[in-house]
């Protein structure tokens, strides 16, 4: 008779703890420092301690790069939902104490302020905020701009961002009130293929403060001072432009306050040497993109060689790249010579648009050789360069005239 063994299994792991352990697998990413320039951004104007205002459909990862974000930073996170509170909640709670009438009523902060006063450093994080109500919005005004709220008033360590969802995907959403958006620097905030593909894969880009170079620091502060006075200076109609339109109204314009963070936000971008993506992300998040899209225009031409530098030599001409700024240099060097009409300074500015002929495209120098040409005074020979541009004006201006005959044909045959 044979007798059987059975062993016993020992006591099974709990199924919660198997899958808390999993948990903790999938939870254990790292991070990279990769070019990112909506992080960069988003970066920059946390370290000028503007409020800054995440704008993204539902999913986009706006919650978790503002998470990632404080890690980074070893910054506590204080996630506030502005939606589920009532303006009181912000204005401070009235606390009668023994005698009102001489002492006054003190309005007792939440919870949630004393522990970031407390701390004295963290990242506040407003979530939600185009679902909080007017009466909410009204109430938030004070902490966005004075960051004060009830009787305390948050420590200089404290950065503030808030996220939100477009109203045609936010559930019950308001536009922002003029007032409120425009203490904001808006983000939009978008994902992108490749960053959500490797971060799924377990490595995510790693938000970091910009390196601000301690020499460049006055040089940055009068380079923002010149681009945006100069600006303002030639353009006074976008000092305040309220939009008409309550869906622009509730995102970024220019005024007075906004400006000065623009100010402020090129500062931190010069200093830190950000590129001009990032520096066009946040100047058009502070002022919209009409005005923003201008001041970029005008920081392009405040690096434009000094015209009357290339008149003095111009065979050491360093000319723009782009088109459009070459197109603009050419023009200057023309003006300058229009304003003050002198033998040397004509062959000069021929020499220059020789140079513009020999590195870039001939088209450009079409139009200032044809001005420079006409501002030839008598007793003035023609100098020898200027058989260099013969050719070019001479194409030029036949592919002009091919055009217009097609052109014309195109219209006689509709």
């Amino acid at each position: 008779m044979s007798s059987t063994r059975t062993s016993i299994d020992p006591t099974p792991m709990p199924q919660l703890d198997v899958a808390a352990d999993l948990l903790t697998l999938l939870a254990d990413t790292s991070t990279e420092i990769r070019c990112d320039p909506q992080l960069e951004a988003l970066t920059l104007a946390v370290a000028a301690d503007l409020p800054v205002l995440l704008w993204g459909e539902p999913g986009i990862g706006k919650t978790a790069a503002l998470t990632q974000l404080a890690a980074s930073l070893d910054l506590p996170l204080t996630t506030v939902i502005a939606s589920v509170h009532e303006p009181s909640d912000f204005a401070g709670l009235p606390v009668v104490g023994d005698d009102p009438a001489h002492q006054g009523v003190p309005m007792a902060p939440p919870d949630w302020a004393v522990r970031l006063v407390r701390a004295g450093r963290g990242l506040l994080f407003l979530d939600e905020l185009s679902t909080a109500p007017p009466a909410v919005q009204a109430a938030l005004l004070r902490l966005v701009l004075e960051r004060r709220i009830g009787s305390l008033r948050l420590p200089a360590g404290v950065r503030i961002v808030a996220a939100a969802n477009p109203r045609s995907s936010a559930a019950d959403g308001w536009e922002l009130s003029p007032p409120l958006a425009n203490r904001f620097v808006h983000l939009q905030w978008t994902h992108d293929h490749e960053t959500v593909v490797r971060g799924l894969g377990g490595t995510w880009p790693r938000a970091v403060l910009p390196r601000l170079d301690p020499q460049r620091l006055p040089e940055a502060v009068t380079f923002a001072r010149r681009a945006v006075c100069g600006l303002l200076s030639a353009r006074p109609a976008l000092v305040h432009r309220l939009p008409t339109g309550e869906a622009g109204r509730g995102g970024p314009w220019p005024s007075p306050r906004s400006w000065e963070m623009t100010l402020r936000l090129i500062a931190f971008a010069t200093a830190a040497g950000s590129s001009r993506e990032v520096l066009s992300l946040l100047v058009r998040g502070a002022v919209g993109d009409g005005p923003g899209l201008e001041l970029l225009a005008s920081l392009d031409r405040m690096n434009l060689p000094d015209p009357e530098v290339l008149l003095a030599d111009p065979d050491a001409a360093v000319l723009p790249e782009r088109g459009d700024l070459r197109q603009a240099v050419l023009d200057a060097v023309v003006e300058a010579v229009r304003r003050r009409p002198e033998r040397a300074r004509w062959d000069a500015a021929w020499d220059v648009l020789v140079r513009a002929l020999q590195t870039g495209a001939p088209d450009l120098v079409v139009v200032p050789a044809s001005t420079l040409a006409r501002l030839r005074q008598e007793g003035w020979d023609v100098p020898a360069s200027i058989e260099q541009l013969a050719g070019a004006v001479s194409v030029s201006r036949r592919a002009d005239r091919t055009a217009a005959r097609v052109a014309a044909v195109a219209g006689t045959g509709r």
